[in-house]
């Protein structure tokens, strides 16, 4: 029977892998990419990595996120990981939208999951001390035509920012600036590796929220946070419109584990339309996709993954098969930690 669970793996990681196994010390950074619900078929990795894999672990482990993946990655660094992880899950997988609800009422429900997230301070100042899990997200700041507010004007600035990303990927340096919030203290090995100029601002008890919000705040459909504390004034959309699957240098030595969606990964949002466009394979050498099989993907009730598009079923329908899938993740994990997988050469 095949496995569920598909591990691909960059010519320097599949070297060390085959001389030595995967360690958990040999990790320096963790990536999580924007998607949406798709990182409920990752749930069970997430449970397992953190309740098993990086137990007991001492050396710093940076983590690197955008929308979704930054959200999962709020909860990695909390002190009881493994609960956090679980709240998200349910907080998300359970949301539901009044049939006609404007971008406001949607954002309004939508930010009640970062009370379940970070439900006191208490939980912000664990991820912000964390001496292990240090977390990285990145935001992007709308520049020029893209900080109107305007819903007819606001589409037609993305119908251009499309445009000029169409002709180059730099070109997105002109309609969004690129924002990485960190961890206080925390010198990762990816801080000046990206590819389109960024701004770095440190992670604090005033902005953390701001910056999770912001993260995961998709033009036209959630709100942009406005003005987060210690960042430049302006109005915060999603990281993903850069940085969707990232396409960037995360290490120069240690590994790099990305539990992931595909066994592909598309550098920005605006890329995803683009199959020409890939992440650069040189950037992968040290990198480990963890993924789901086709076969498992097929084998789910609705043949795929969950996605945005999910909203459009009966809301009883779409949080049964979520569900499903959060439960059936955990499949994933158990190849993983028993070694049922194929090394795959990426």
């Amino acid at each position: 029977m095949q496995s569920p669970l598909r591990v691909l793996a960059g010519a320097t990681a599949w070297r060390k892998i085959q001389q030595s196994g995967l360690k958990a010390d040999d990790i320096e950074v963790m990536v999580g990419a924007s998607g949406g619900p798709k990182w409920f078929c990752l749930y069970g990795l997430d449970q397992y990595l953190l309740g098993q894999f990086f137990a007991g672990r001492s050396k710093p482990l940076h983590l690197l996120g955008s929308s979704a993946g930054a959200w999962r990655f709020s909860c990695y660094a909390q002190q009881d990981a493994v609960a956090a992880s679980a709240r998200f899950a349910k907080a998300y997988s359970e949301i539901c939208y009044p049939a006609g609800a404007d971008v406001s009422l949607v954002t309004r429900i939508s930010h009640t999951v970062i009370d379940q997230v970070l439900p006191t301070a208490q939980h912000c100042a664990e991820v912000l001390t964390n001496p292990v899990m240090k977390l990285h997200l990145i935001v992007d700041r709308a520049r020029g035509l893209t900080k109107v507010s305007n819903s007819l004007l606001q589409g037609a600035a993305l119908g251009l920012t499309a445009t000029a990303n169409l002709l180059h990927r730099s070109l997105l340096q002109f309609f969004y600036q690129r924002v990485h919030f960190y961890a206080p203290g925390a010198c990762a090995p990816f801080m000046h590796s990206a590819e389109l100029p960024t701004e770095h601002v440190a992670l604090t008890s005033d902005n953390l929220r701001a910056a999770i919000l912001a993260s995961g705040s998709i033009p036209m459909v959630l709100e942009p946070i406005e003005n987060i504390c210690d960042a430049k004034p302006g109005r915060y959309f999603d990281g993903g419109i850069t940085d969707y699957h990232f396409n960037q240098r995360f290490s120069e030595d240690g590994l790099v584990l990305y539990p992931h969606f595909y066994p592909n990964l598309t550098p920005g949002w605006f890329d995803k339309a683009l199959p020409w466009r890939r992440v650069k394979p040189e950037l992968l050498h040290n990198v480990i996709i963890l993924c789901p099989s086709d076969s498992w993907v097929r084998s789910l009730s609705y043949g795929k993954i969950p996605d945005r598009k999910d909203f459009k079923l009966p809301d009883a329908q779409r949080i049964a098969y979520w569900q499903e899938v959060l439960q059936r993740s955990h499949e994933l994990a158990s190849a993983f930690a028993s070694g049922n997988y194929q090394l795959e050469l990426l």
